[in-house]
């Protein structure tokens, strides 16, 4: 081949690759964000405190609109990155009051435009790649005293950002059907027996007399850590009790071939993808409600059938 023919035919595959790139730019192979938080490597959306919650669509507590972004889970001071590659602007003015988190920055890029609140940024302006260091979580704790700190993460046309935040997971896991261990001492998903308010087996008589028992309760210690059984898709909250008290929070799971609800837990999300055995959130203080009870997670499936073949796991049995 002749250097003439050589460098024309350089020239046409350099102009083709330019055209996949302009039609498929790299930023496009990630259909999900990078980490935005360090110490938070899934984007874990915060859940509810006293000042509010945290995912998409969230009531305000003014009662006026919706939460339009939704606040990814971040401690004072730690590092922000970018979640993917774009043009910075700014500074955002969420609050424009001045006080301690009213920072922020906007990013647009890799067909995407987010607007990432309550964090200083090394800059404003610039290009800035996904992963890239972009700047810190601001003190929230001054402005709101026991608030779960986070960013807010607005799309800039308001729609919804979480599955965009969920890690990759690999498709739900079929080859072992049995769910994982539910609660942190309670490695075989040992089942509540009887107790002066009733016995936790399915279909166990409660004690008005009306109905049977269409879940199981699984033991749980107040305040231990409770882990998703399988994975799948959360949606919640999930109200067992309708009156607010200690333990009225839960939430559903659906994936995996199963769906099911797990009562008298406070999750740490009530929205997006979770993996299974991955932390899901925490036993509520049963004891302030009923006295003396075994403390215990109330495992219901969607459909009412008995989940307790999936909760066997063998004594001591552990994955």
């Amino acid at each position: 081949m002749s250097a003439l023919n050589l460098v024309a035919l350089v020239s046409l595959v350099s102009t083709v690759f330019a055209k996949q790139l302009d039609a498929h730019p790299p930023q496009q192979q990630h259909r999900h964000w990078a980490q935005i938080c360090s110490g938070n490597p899934t984007n874990r959306i915060r859940g509810c405190d006293r000042y509010g919650c945290g995912q998409f669509g969230a009531d305000r507590h003014s009662g006026k609109g919706k939460h339009v972004g939704v606040d990814v889970i971040c401690a004072d001071g730690a590092t922000v990155y970018a979640p993917f590659s774009g043009q910075l602007s700014g500074p955002i003015r969420f609050f424009h009051n001045g006080n301690a988190i009213d920072d922020g920055v906007q990013i647009q890029g890799s067909g995407y435009c987010v607007k990432l609140v309550c964090i200083h940024p090394i800059r404003y302006q610039g290009q800035i790649r996904r992963g890239q260091q972009l700047g810190r979580m601001l003190p929230m704790q001054k402005v709101f005293p026991g608030i779960i700190s986070h960013i807010h993460v607005e799309n800039c046309d308001h729609s919804d950002p979480t599955h965009l935040l969920t890690p990759v997971v690999p498709p739900f896991p079929q080859q072992d059907t049995r769910w994982a261990t539910l609660c942190a001492g309670n490695p075989t998903n040992e089942i509540r027996g009887c107790d002066r308010y009733g016995c936790g087996y399915y279909g166990a008589p409660r004690r008005n007399g009306k109905g049977k028992h269409t879940g199981v309760d699984v033991i749980c210690s107040d305040g231990a850590t409770v882990y998703a059984p399988f994975s799948g898709e959360l949606s919640g909250p999930i109200k067992f009790f309708h009156n607010g008290n200690a333990i009225d929070d839960g939430v559903q799971i659906r994936g995996s071939g199963f769906c099911v609800k797990l009562l008298c837990i406070h999750p740490i999300r009530y929205n997006g993808r979770i993996s299974k055995g991955q932390t899901l959130g925490r036993m509520l203080p049963m004891q302030r409600v009923f006295p003396g009870i075994t403390s215990h997670i109330h495992v219901e499936n969607c459909d009412r059938s008995d989940p307790t073949s999936n909760l066997e796991r063998g004594k001591g049995q552990r994955e």
